[in-house]
């Protein structure tokens, strides 16, 4: 749905459960709240048009599929991608690569991190950061995060060591970090600042975009990102050098690097003190992702309208604390968090289900959650889950006491208003302790990602 203007505010809460008649919840064996199926990227509830589809054809019908062949490279679907979106974010150079994980670790090592070094990222996370900084040849430090899930940069301080030579930050669900201060603190360290803007594409934190105050920024073009090529990602950086060595490390052998500086000649000499890593994007996801740059503005302002809409129409209910941005707007809305401090968020989540809302708690026992630090067994080898959360004892915390619930860009006002009403139903039942306990494997489809 191509809506194009702000959604409203509501004058008046969406009609509770109780008014209805039905404040049973439907773990009691009540009526739900919904009876269709939430709306999300694996249901096929993505925001492709016509357009979108007849650009990939075009693609598929030129049977030039590699990103390197006869034409010059403002002729290909690829370069004309990378045009597109040095122009959106205003930066120097854009590269198309193969996904957003490809494009963290390619940043990391075109800036020439020491293979060894320790890269801070906080404890929150998709499991594809720390992945990235292994993929780099570096090692993981787990940072702590604060109550509203960002990076808590006290703690990044507090445990500084020398051996840290780069930050990688991370704008979590679509939330911006304090940028300001991370950059200004990682200045004063002598480090360089990545952006993970995986999860954030189109955000942007006091009229700047995501992605840009770093050195560099990675994003992905996964299923269920701003953009949806299936598979994907790009990187953006001002910095000529560290864009030259990421575009030979992507895959540009025999010289194909020079055709990304068709104006002038590279910063590097050659291409051949340098791996290929084979992570190029192809030329039908660069046409796909090309048309659908076109609507991104009305995609990001429905994501904008609908968790404005639910923050606002929640704001009032106690028991639950809802994630709050750094600064106002600054978060892309395709994820609604709230925490229940003191709270069973388990069970709410659980409840949530029921009702007919996909919802997860973050930090469930019952759920392998990737974004949950202690599930990530290739980091811990064989250390014991509670050995594990003690080593970020604030973010395991946190987690446990949060909620997260999906917000796609199509979502009507019904169902805004069946989410509002579903989440009151359930505050107002914990609140009088009418809980029972939560059936094993209840909580959201897994196949989300960030």
């Amino acid at each position: 749905m191509d809506r194009k203007k702000e959604r409203p505010m509501p004058d008046r809460l969406p009609q509770e459960a109780g008014e209805a008649g039905d404040s049973l919840l439907a773990v009691h064996g009540g009526n739900p709240v919904r009876r269709t199926p939430w709306p999300t990227y694996d249901k096929g509830a993505v925001f492709i048009h016509p357009e979108d589809e007849e650009a990939a054809l075009r693609a598929i019908r030129s049977h030039l599929y590699f990103r390197y062949d006869h034409r010059a490279q403002h002729e290909t679907e690829c370069g004309r991608l990378e045009e597109d979106l040095r122009r959106y974010f205003g930066s120097r150079h854009a590269l198309a690569v193969s996904s957003g994980t490809a494009a963290i670790a390619l940043a990391i090592m075109a800036a020439r991190i020491p293979p060894g070094s320790l890269v801070a990222c906080p404890g929150f996370t998709f499991a594809a950061t720390p992945s990235a900084i292994l993929l780099a040849g570096c090692r993981p430090f787990l940072v702590e995060v604060d109550e509203d899930l960002h990076l808590d940069l006290a703690d990044l301080r507090r445990r500084w060591t020398p051996e840290i030579k780069a930050i990688v930050v991370v704008h979590m669900r679509g939330f911006a970090s304090d940028m300001e201060s991370l950059t200004r603190f990682a200045a004063e360290m002598g480090v360089p600042v990545f952006e993970d803007a995986v999860p954030a594409l189109g955000a942007e934190l006091n009229g700047r975009k995501l992605g840009t105050f770093g050195l560099a920024g990675a994003f992905s073009t996964q299923s269920d990102k701003s953009l949806n090529c299936g598979e994907g990602g790009f990187l953006i950086t001002d910095d000529s050098v560290l864009f030259a060595r990421a575009v030979v490390l992507s895959g540009a052998y025999e010289g194909r690097f020079r055709r990304h500086f068709p104006d002038g000649d590279p910063p590097i000499d050659t291409d051949l003190d340098l791996p290929l890593l084979s992570f190029r994007m192809d030329e039908i996801r660069a046409a796909l992702l090309r048309a659908e740059l076109e609507r991104l503005p009305i995609r990001l302002k429905c994501f904008r309208s609908n968790h404005a809409y639910v923050a606002a129409a929640l704001a009032d209910l106690p028991g639950i604390a809802i994630r709050r941005p750094v600064a106002p707007g600054a978060c892309l809305g395709e994820a609604f968090i709230f925490r229940v401090p003191g709270g069973d968020a388990k069970w709410f989540a659980h409840a949530l289900c029921r009702e007919g809302i996909d919802a997860r708690n973050l930090g469930s026992d019952e759920d392998a959650n990737v974004r949950a630090f202690w599930n990530w067994r290739f980091l811990f080898g064989g250390a014991e889950v509670s050995s594990i959360k003690a080593l970020l004892p604030g973010t395991a915390r946190y987690l446990a006491e949060a909620v997260d619930v999906p917000l796609s860009s199509g979502l009507s006002t019904e169902d805004c208003d069946q989410l509002i009403r579903a989440v009151r139903k359930v505050a107002a039942a914990m609140g009088a302790d009418r809980r029972p306990a939560p059936a094993a494997g209840t909580t959201a489809p897994a196949g989300r990602r960030r």
